[in-house]
């Protein structure tokens, strides 16, 4: 397979977390869940997740172990949870292994972020 091209350097963090995105897009919508035609997937909507507590959708099945984890979804926890979501909450569902490249990470984040 032939290597995805370097991010161009006019590409802003936020643009180049929407391509990093896409691994996370096969679990969670990026859309406000109560619109419609929101899609229903496997993880909860990352709509709006930045800033916010931890197990916020009251219509969304979280594991026991995300509902008593108490987090705040702010740059440092988003961090370390999407590097190693069983290291920050043991038991969590989720089942991606983690992304170790902190500048995926960070511009994950900064895509998260637009999302409102």
């Amino acid at each position: 397979g032939r290597e995805p091209a370097p991010p161009s350097a006019a590409q802003t963090p936020a643009e180049r977390g929407r391509m990093e995105f896409r691994a996370c897009a096969v679990c969670h919508a990026r859309s406000d869940p109560s619109a419609p035609g929101t899609p229903r997937l496997i993880g909860p909507s990352l709509f709006s997740v930045f800033g916010m507590p931890s197990a916020r959708l009251a219509d969304y099945d979280y594991s026991p172990a995300m509902r008593r984890a108490a987090l705040i979804w702010d740059e440092a926890m988003l961090g370390a949870y999407i590097a190693d979501p069983q290291a920050v909450v043991p038991g969590t569902r989720m089942s991606y292994p983690g992304e170790p490249d902190p500048a995926k990470r960070a511009a994950i984040i900064a895509y998260l972020k637009t999302l409102q």
